[in-house]
């Protein structure tokens, strides 16, 4: 093989939309993917491109009512006994990135990720010829009554300052966006500008194969270290001049093996997929109250979301996945929940719900991409601008200060 100018470690929405702008940019790409294109959250997310959460997860809100959910095992926020230990000092950051200033800051720094990702997406998928896959059908937060409708009006207002469309809505408005909800959601508040993509796993394929259209190798093994010059793998050292470390939940591990120690944990994520003609769903709806959405892919209808703080190697509890269900049956009357597909996938969070992306402090050849959170389709596009930007030697469009890998 071929040495490349970049190996892109993970094959998952991050990496190879790295990938893609670092071919666009003139480089040689190989990716290498402990088990291939888009075999974890990149397949099972929601699918939407959430470029109005600029509210970071790490918040005041959360803080409080975080006590009330862990009380509920198969609640929207959960920890299991096995994993409470070890989970606290990460806990702890997480406290403190929810104080005012702190949250003012990450407000800011995602504010700005957005806007880029925003304008990286429209510009890659004009590039590779990937438009078809992108849907504009809005999004539907709704609420149980006028106490929790009136306890999101601090975010809207955040939304509204950064110029984010919105309309609050009642009553038969509700209707109109999303005919079949239950008559407990009283308000809601839609967002006409969400994006969303047909199928995640469907479009993470599909820059597989742009990756490979350009002249790209994607390949099957798992990195086990950085080492100088290169990566180590169960088959020998990769060489390249440049790596990405885009492994998602995995980064922080191969980090540690250039003394590098990342408060990098794993939101496992759950849902069920059920049969396309599940429900007649309109636009995205998220039960905010109860921590999960409802989606329209092209291949199903999938119920899911939550976070369970509960690392990479406790086995799966699916009964999240039951439960989410359970709820979304009393919440859509209407859903047929027979022939559904449960999935558990793991989502890379950093403590202020900012992504680490910026070269590694004692090896400035390798560059981070990681840590996205909940929002890894949404800003795929934009952290692979600003990588493309950093293998390149170009100043990144944005202030990188607030996303250093080092920062903690």
């Amino acid at each position: 093989m071929v040495q490349p100018d970049v190996i892109v470690i993970g094959a998952g929405v991050v990496g190879l939309s790295a990938a893609l702008a670092a071919q666009a940019r003139g480089l040689s790409v190989t990716v290498i993917d402990r088990e291939g294109p888009a075999a974890g959250a990149s397949a099972g997310n929601a699918g939407a491109f959430a470029f109005s959460d600029i509210l970071p997860l790490a918040s005041p809100r959360i803080i409080r009512q975080a006590p009330k959910w862990l009380l509920d095992p198969l609640g929207p926020l959960s920890v299991p006994p096995a994993y409470a230990l070890r989970i606290a000092p990460w806990m702890l950051r997480f406290w403190r990135a929810s104080w005012p200033a702190q949250v003012a800051a990450s407000t800011r720094a995602q504010t700005a990720m957005m806007r880029h990702s925003r304008a990286a997406l429209e510009s890659m998928l004009s590039r590779e010829g990937l438009g078809h896959f992108l849907r504009r059908d809005g999004q539907l937060q709704v609420y149980e009554g006028a106490r929790e409708f009136d306890a999101s009006l601090p975010g809207w207002a955040a939304r509204q300052a950064e110029g984010i469309e919105f309309r609050h809505l009642k009553g038969d408005e509700i209707a109109e966006i999303q005919p079949g909800l239950a008559p407990r959601f009283t308000h809601a508040t839609f967002t006409p500008g969400w994006w969303s993509v047909t199928d995640p796993r469907d479009y993470t394929l599909a820059l597989a194969e742009q990756v490979r259209a350009r002249g790209g190798q994607i390949v099957v093994a798992e990195a086990t270290a950085l080492v100088p010059g290169g990566v180590q793998t169960a088959t020998g050292v990769m060489q390249a001049e440049r790596i990405v470390l885009a492994a998602g939940a995995f980064s922080h591990r191969l980090a540690r093996t250039a003394g590098v120690r990342i408060p990098l944990e794993t939101e496992r994520g759950y849902n069920t997929t059920l049969p396309v003609d599940a429900f007649d769903l309109r636009t995205q709806i998220t039960f905010g109250g109860h921590g999960f959405v409802v989606s329209r892919l092209s291949t199903g209808i999938r119920v899911g979301g939550a976070v369970e703080l509960g690392g990479l190697d406790l086995p799966p509890n699916y009964a999240r996945a039951d439960a989410m269900l359970k709820k979304a049956t009393d919440f859509l009357p209407g859903l047929r929940t027979t022939g559904g597909t449960q999935w558990m996938g793991f989502r890379p969070s950093l403590p202020d719900s900012l992504p680490a992306i910026g070269p590694l402090k004692p090896r400035p050849d390798v560059i981070c991409a990681f840590g996205h959170g909940h929002l890894g389709l949404t800003q795929s596009a934009g952290t692979a601008e600003i990588v493309a930007d950093l293998l390149t030697g170009r100043a990144p469009g944005i202030d990188m200060t607030p996303y250093a890998p080092h920062r903690f």
